[in-house]
């Protein structure tokens, strides 16, 4: 089959017209994409409001805060954002404010395990072990606030973590008629912590996959284990006593 000079300009023009159509129809998705993205960043933001408490001494008294677990260490340095989220929960628990703690984390094998290294810190400081609950199959946030509900029965509860983290745990509580705050402690000193930002945004992303699109449950959830309300919350604190 013979093309003639004619033949092969229009071939071009229809490959270009192609090749600009699909490429538009990229940058629509894209675009679409990105909005989508940014919309439900500033969404979980927004829903959060009135609900975060960023000073110790305004957190009200509350039966139960949920510390949500992250590595101690970064190789050999000390995770900033853990140290401040148990430093967090031993000052609640030195003012009398918080009278239990569930300590949620993950549990991947022997030598990582983020619930009991909280309840070790928690030990040395001098809350009562009688005062700790362990939460080992907070795999992800989703895990770690709906098993505080449906396994250890509680649904209206203080959560502990940085501001960001904060708002997802928030939008999550939301989702499942949790009554909840967050007390955000602070984050890292030294440097901006802009990538653990940039991961959250896809992160609530992800949150809102799981709630209302995929609609995922906790990876395990079994038996319930209510923690018990303390017995006489006023003097549970040694340092109260007069």
């Amino acid at each position: 089959m013979k093309f003639s000079s004619s033949n092969l300009i229009a071939l071009f023009k229809k490959a270009r017209k192609k090749i600009k159509t699909t490429l538009l129809s990229v940058f629509v998705i894209v675009l679409v994409g990105a909005a989508t993205v940014i919309g439900i960043d500033y969404w979980v933001s927004w829903q959060a409001k009135g609900r975060i408490i960023t000073q110790l001494e305004d957190v009200p008294q509350r039966e139960v805060a949920v510390v949500l677990g992250t590595s101690k260490y970064l190789g050999r340095t000390l995770n900033e954002y853990y140290k401040h989220r148990i430093d967090a929960a031993i000052d609640l628990y030195n003012q009398g404010t918080i009278n239990q703690f569930l300590l949620s984390g993950d549990n991947a094998h022997r030598s990582y395990n983020e619930p009991w290294t909280m309840k070790r810190d928690l030990l040395k400081a001098g809350v009562p072990e009688e005062r700790i609950n362990l939460d080992y199959a907070g795999f992800r946030t989703l895990d770690s606030i709906v098993r505080a509900k449906k396994i250890f029965d509680t649904d209206n509860f203080l959560i502990i973590t940085q501001k960001f983290h904060c708002e997802r745990a928030l939008f999550i509580a939301s989702s499942y008629d949790i009554h909840a705050q967050c007390l955000a402690v602070s984050g890292p000193t030294k440097h901006s912590g802009f990538s653990i930002r940039l991961r959250e945004v896809f992160a609530r992303t992800k949150a809102f996959l799981d709630l209302y699109i995929i609609g995922t449950d906790p990876k395990f959830l079994g038996p319930k284990e209510p923690i018990q309300p303390s017995a006489t919350p006023e003097n549970s604190n040694p340092q109260t006593d007069v």
